[in-house]
């Protein structure tokens, strides 16, 4: 039975949630503040977080920072009225790994806390093989989960590695945007993909950022994540 967190001022959001997560068995606590949330949080035994952008005392985005600091193997799941792609952009940032927009189904909500509670336990479960791959700039460590841009390390979050380890598997091969939902967030996955999309911009944009820091060379010899419209993604190795 897993212990799942709800941060969500509104009560009658709030009281679904709630008792529509206690009647599918996960163990639930409520809190109404984000101040609160990290107090519970500070605790310890929190499996999986939904929190709400719009918070009476904090911001959602700095709530769910502070919580990947002390957390950083929980699950984290903003819910947010906030449908600009920049707002959802910022809270994924912030280190949440998905989010539902308002207004959502118990049913969504449900579907998507199995999802994500069944990739971190197989992921805790399976670890990753001993493998280090070079890609002209990039070295990407499966088993340190470490991606880096001519040995200067690059900081991605948990999905951000996942995606560009899927796609460092194929390297130079298409890979189906089902594909990735499949094996990056779950095979039983209920709901928008558009979570793919804003983890795929952020992840291209430090990717890029780095390859500039780096240098000239980095940037001549970095591969490239191209869009292949319809379909998925594709790791072009270039510059090896």
């Amino acid at each position: 039975m897993a212990d799942v967190l709800v941060v969500e001022d509104d009560d009658t959001i709030g009281s679904v949630l709630e008792a529509g997560l206690r009647a599918n068995g996960f163990r639930v606590q409520r809190e109404r503040t984000g101040r609160a949330a990290l107090q519970v949080a500070g605790l310890g035994g929190v499996d999986l977080v939904l929190l709400d952008l719009g918070l009476p005392d904090m911001d959602g985005v700095d709530v769910c920072r502070e919580l990947r600091s002390s957390l950083p193997s929980v699950v984290i799941v903003i819910l947010t009225a906030r449908t600009d792609e920049m707002d959802v952009l910022a809270g994924l940032e912030s280190g949440a790994d998905d989010y539902l927009a308002k207004p959502f189904s118990i049913v969504e909500v449900l579907a998507r806390v199995r999802a994500h509670l069944r990739r971190s336990a197989a992921s805790h479960a399976d670890g990753e093989a001993s493998t280090s791959m070079d890609f002209g700039a990039l070295t990407v460590d499966i088993a340190a989960r470490r991606a880096l841009i001519a040995g200067t390390e690059v900081l991605l979050r948990a999905r951000e590695f996942d995606l560009l380890a899927r796609l460092v598997r194929d390297a130079g091969m298409a890979v189906s945007r089902e594909a990735l939902m499949s094996d990056v967030w779950d095979e039983h996955w209920f709901g928008s993909t558009k979570t793919l999309d804003v983890h795929m911009v952020a992840l291209r944009r430090k990717l890029s950022a780095a390859a500039r820091t780096s240098g000239p060379d980095a940037v001549d010899h970095m591969p490239q994540i191209v869009t292949l419209r319809g379909h998925g993604y594709r790791l072009d190795a270039i510059g090896e």
